[in-house]
């Protein structure tokens, strides 16, 4: 509601200029699914917590134990925690069962995530990607949204701020670190999915290094990603795989692909 012409004129002004922010409207479904994948994200981390607790109480008394061993269930509840003291035993009989309790949850939330996915437009075609699982199709889908929103590959980096900052004065064009706007989760998901992506793809691969051994690995990584994303945007908007892939099977309905 305009209230006076101040502010009618300031509408018209941005409106003139193209400036006008934008809200996107996702499906029920689609912010249902990112509430749960945030909520993942959020008990992940407070396991780790727990984790890193654990850790640190059995490094103090000098018991060497691998923080990697403690991320399954068998292992947590094999530990031999009575070499401690009373009140050192009731605290981590405490970290532990919570830890327990959060891993139980993960793997309840894992299914029901990987369900509500399958049920996404793109999935498949997402999930087909290596270097994609069920979980990061599901982050990814449910950040993107509709990805006829966007109309390029580039305005989909730059909405989830995988783009460097840039500052132009005059003759000038500096180039810094990249903006970390737009979903935080999805951006980690991203970077973690071109980890595994540069594993199995040697276009990808070869990517990257290229850029490795000019800018560093830290740059690489992002550079990378950026080429990842823009598979991923070709594969939801045209059905369309770059080819990464060496064999491309497309019908009217789904998108098939063997790597």
């Amino acid at each position: 509601m305009l209230h006076d012409k101040n502010d009618a004129r300031a509408l018209a002004f941005f409106l003139s200029k193209d400036m006008l922010p934008e809200t996107r409207v996702k499906t029920v479904a689609t912010s249902e699914l990112a509430s749960l994948t945030h909520t993942r994200d959020l008990l992940v981390k407070q396991r780790t917590r727990l984790v890193n607790k654990i850790h640190a109480q059995f490094t103090r008394h000098g018991i060497k134990i691998k923080k990697e061993s403690l991320g399954s269930k068998r292992a947590l509840e094999k530990l031999e925690i009575k070499r401690f003291s009373t009140l050192e035993q009731f605290e981590l009989t405490i970290i532990r069962d919570q830890a327990l309790s959060l891993t139980e949850a993960l793997a309840k939330m894992d299914k029901e995530i990987e369900t509500a996915a399958a049920k996404l437009e793109g999935y498949e075609g997402l999930s087909s990607i290596k270097g994609v699982g069920a979980r990061s199709a599901a982050v990814l889908l449910t950040s993107i949204g509709n990805v006829n929103d966007f109309d390029s590959a580039d305005k989909l980096a730059a909405y989830l701020g995988i783009v460097p900052r840039v500052s132009q004065s005059n003759d000038t064009d500096n180039r810094g670190r990249i903006t970390k706007r737009g979903d935080r989760l999805a951006r980690t998901t991203l970077v973690q999915c071109t980890l595994v992506a540069i594993r199995y793809s040697g276009y990808l691969n070869t990517y990257y290094h290229r850029i490795k051994d000019r800018r560093g690995a830290g740059k690489a990584i992002i550079a990378t990603a950026r080429k990842l994303l823009a598979i991923i945007y070709d594969t939801l908007k045209k059905w369309f795989v770059y080819p990464i892939h060496r064999n491309l099977s497309i019908n009217s309905r789904r998108l098939s692909v063997t790597c």
